[in-house]
């Protein structure tokens, strides 16, 4: 039995590339707003800070800039140093997911025009 020819790959249609690039923006917003939620209610909970101060401190460690205000006990430090570990592989965790829809749009594109090029020189698919 002869091998079969793969189906031609093709592109996203605009309306397909841009659905993907909303739905990926819309899960990294949901997922920051889950994370941040994480570290409001923990430094609120845990630290003792008030819901404002919470905020403060939670975002800026969600964004890498670090904490605001000195945590008063215990509890909260080591809290801190968990969400502090974490927002740190989270944050480029989400910048990757929303840049996943670009790359994944020029790697098939290239895909496409190393199939075309080939097809061009051999007549045949590799």
């Amino acid at each position: 039995m002869a091998p079969r020819k793969p189906a031609p790959l093709r592109l996203y249609t605009p309306a397909e590339f841009y659905a993907a690039v909303l739905r990926y923006v819309l899960i990294s917003l949901v997922l920051l707003v889950l994370f941040l939620a994480v570290g409001i209610l923990g430094y609120h909970a845990i630290a003792g800070f008030t819901w404002v101060d919470s905020l403060l401190n939670a975002s800026m460690i969600l964004g890498g800039m670090g904490p605001v205000n000195p945590v008063p006990n215990d509890a909260g430090k080591v809290f801190s140093s968990v969400y502090a570990l974490f927002s740190g592989a989270a944050y480029p965790a989400l910048t990757a997911l929303v840049l996943y829809p670009i790359v994944h749009h020029m790697m098939r594109r290239l895909h496409v025009e190393a199939i075309a090029a080939w097809d061009d020189k051999t007549d045949t698919r590799p």
